[in-house]
């Protein structure tokens, strides 16, 4: 396809975890063809919860961070497998492994190894906390990875902690760190692909934990005035998530121009009319009272009327979707953000393709997930 920049590489991807899979999903949505290298148990991934409906236990994380892919079966425990391992990497472009660190070398995946066998190749380590330092050798959960970075500090926190006071932070939904250090890896990946015809193979170390600690990268930052951010005082002064009569919008105003089309919007109240609050210092000092009204009046209304209105005033609001209500949305089918995927047993299903385009046009997923060992049934290197 003209607008898969990939087409023609070949990624080969060693995965347990959520970031080695997500860096290869992105690297084959482009157009690379990706392929698993999997034991004879195949990918802890597929054994993964949740699992999709009618299925023999198919898992909804791995379908979709494996959507398209093939799967090769080698064991590495084993001389042969060993062998055919090299042979496929030998025939490769990329490689994205997260074989714990003390386990490569009987494997015949360390770096060093890697570098020797196959010189051109892009050599991608994606690891907890990276390949070298005193926490190479750590293990990681999502939670940890969360924590470890900042984010576990900070979430969740606005209507969420109002909302829920009592909940702990344990941490929020999904896979947030481990999906970036996938995007992470796919770029560095893209990187030392961009100069192997002056470098030629490089190995590139990627740590999970400083992906995600560079999302937080704002609230560290303020450590240099002497502010140290916390979940329950982390919000907008004033906007942020409101709840509504059916639902709930999201608002967030910065320029002066946006406040005035608030004050129109809420009916120019005497309170939004007070002089001082044409200094937005002042708004942000007295964020609580303003939010206080602004809640008031959006709880008795409907968000539909809401969005209509408020955007007609420029005001920057929108609405909270419910997961259905993205899948059904009629700018997410324009943008073909999401497509039909065949799932043995699942039926088909909408699929999120890529959170990007080119060339103006959609990405295209080339099927689901694979079978263990489906593209060479017998297993390679015996």
């Amino acid at each position: 396809m003209a607008n898969a920049p990939l087409t023609g590489l070949r990624v080969v991807v060693r995965a347990a975890g959520v970031a080695a899979a997500y860096a290869g999903r992105m690297l084959g949505t482009m157009g690379a063809e990706t392929i698993l290298l999997e034991g004879p148990a195949g990918s802890p991934l597929r054994r993964e919860a949740p699992f999709l409906e009618k299925t023999d236990g198919v898992s909804a994380l791995f379908a979709y961070l494996t959507a398209g892919a093939r799967s090769i079966v080698a064991d590495l425990d084993t001389a042969g497998g060993r062998a055919g391992a090299a042979a496929l990497l030998s025939e490769s472009d990329i490689f994205i492994d997260d074989t714990p660190l003390a386990d490569r070398e009987a494997l015949g995946l360390d770096e060093a190894g890697v570098a020797a066998r196959h010189p051109d190749l892009i050599h991608v380590s994606l690891l907890p906390f990276g390949a070298s330092g005193p926490k190479a050798d750590w293990k990681a959960e999502e939670i940890n990875l969360q924590h470890a970075s900042g984010e576990g500090n900070l979430l969740p926190n606005g209507l969420s902690i109002e909302l829920f006071p009592e909940r702990p932070p344990v941490k929020i939904f999904g896979h947030f760190a481990s999906m970036q250090g996938g995007i992470a890896a796919a770029l560095g990946a893209l990187s030392a692909l961009w100069v192997r015809p002056e470098l030629g193979g490089q190995y590139v170390d990627v740590a999970s934990q400083d992906a995600a600690l560079a999302v937080g990268a704002f609230a560290i930052q303020r450590l240099g005035d002497g502010s140290v951010e916390h979940r329950i005082e982390r919000s907008f002064r004033y906007g942020g998530v409101l709840p509504c009569a059916d639902g709930y919008v999201e608002l967030l105003t910065l320029e002066q121009r946006q406040w005035d089309g608030l004050v129109k919007l809420l009916g120019e109240p005497a309170w939004a009319l007070d002089p001082a609050l044409a200094d937005s210092l002042e708004r942000s000092r007295r964020g609580p009272e303003i939010n206080g009204h602004i809640r008031a009046w959006a709880k008795v209304r409907k968000v539909e009327d809401i969005v209509r209105d408020g955007q007609a005033l420029s005001v920057p609001l929108a609405k909270y979707y419910t997961p259905a209500e993205v899948v059904r949305d009629p700018h997410e089918a324009v943008r073909g953000l999401f497509q039909p995927v065949a799932i043995d047993g699942a039926g088909t299903l909408d699929m999120l393709v890529s959170p990007f385009h080119f060339d103006g046009g959609p990405l295209v997923l080339n099927g689901g997930p694979p079978a263990l060992g489906e593209y060479r049934r017998a297993r390679v290197g015996g």
